[in-house]
């Protein structure tokens, strides 16, 4: 029968992963509340001194807050099928610098400025993204091609997780 592409073994669980991570993100966002709320967090694996923070419970509310929305981000990305998924990079710069802001120990400093740091990633996102539009526009005027078959067409498409990420590199 024509058109019966199974799904492959990996596609099956990398999907099954991913729906599981999205499933249980409110469980993943909540793991903060077993953080103890004291200054310097101790467990078998590591010690955490929240500093600034003055508490490590605090800290892991900040860090999930910023972790969750950026992983979500993430996945919308690697598994995106439209023409304009480049764009994503930005919330995803910006997410990932206020990620590492959190760690910072001047915290008068942070979720500020992270629009002056985006603007080199903003000023190559956004001028490509509308390049490719232009020219997707372009060639639907003067072509029979429909707007999925331009998707397509402009589509780069990396077989693996690697080869996506080094498409960007």
């Amino acid at each position: 029968m024509v058109g019966t592409d199974k799904p492959s073994k990996k596609s099956i669980i990398i999907g099954t992963l991913i729906a599981t991570f999205i499933g249980a993100s409110p469980y993943l966002f909540y793991l903060y509340e077993n953080v103890p709320d004291t200054q310097v967090w101790t467990n078998q694996w590591f010690t955490y001194d929240s500093h600034e923070w003055e508490s490590a419970n605090f800290a892991m509310w900040i860090f999930t807050n910023k972790l969750i929305p950026l992983l979500f981000i993430l996945i919308w990305f690697f598994t995106c099928r439209h023409w304009w998924y480049h764009v994503l990079i930005v919330p995803i710069a910006m997410y990932v610098y206020q990620t590492i802001g959190i760690f910072n120990s001047n915290l008068e400093f942070i979720d500020r400025f992270e629009l002056i740091y985006l603007i080199p990633v903003m000023a190559l996102i956004i001028p490509s993204i509308y390049l490719l539009r232009a020219q997707m526009f372009n060639k639907l005027n003067t072509a029979d091609k429909t707007m999925e078959e331009l998707e397509a067409e402009f589509m780069l498409k990396p077989k693996t997780l690697w080869g996506k990420i080094k498409q960007y590199f």
